[in-house]
C-alpha cells in the first residue's frame, strides 16, 4: 500500500471511531480529534490514543498499559492486531468497555 492509500484509509478508520464515539456519553468518555490522531478522555483523566503511524502503515492504539498496533488487511478490509488479529473496532469496544466498567457496543 502507498502513502497516499494508506492516509486514505487510516483516516476514514480515524473518522468510523470519531463516528462511534459520538454515540457513547461524553460524560463517561469524551474525545477530540487532531491530524491523524483521535483521543479518548475518560471521566477520571485517563486517555486512550489513536494514531496513524504512517512510517510502519500502521494503526496504533494505547489505552492504559496496552500498546496495540493494527495494520491494514486488504483480503477481509479490515485494521488488525499485528499479534492476535483482532480487530481494531472490536478490541477499541473491548478496552473501552473494561475501562467504564459497563458493555458498549462497536
Amino acid at each position: 500500500m502507498d502513502e497516499n492509500e494508506f492516509l486514505r484509509r487510516a483516516d476514514a478508520c480515524l473518522t468510523a471511531v470519531a463516528e462511534w464515539l459520538e454515540e457513547l456519553d461524553p460524560d463517561e468518555v469524551d474525545y477530540s480529534t487532531a491530524d491523524g490522531v483521535v483521543t479518548m478522555e475518560f471521566a477520571d483523566g485517563a486517555r486512550f490514543i489513536l494514531s496513524r503511524q504512517a512510517a510502519t502503515r500502521q494503526v496504533w492504539l494505547a489505552a492504559g498499559a496496552l500498546g496495540l498496533h493494527f495494520g491494514y488487511d486488504s483480503a477481509s478490509d479490515r485494521w488488525c492486531d499485528d499479534k492476535d488479529g483482532s480487530e481494531l473496532m472490536s478490541k477499541l469496544a473491548e478496552v473501552v468497555t473494561a475501562k467504564l466498567g459497563h458493555s458498549i457496543d462497536s
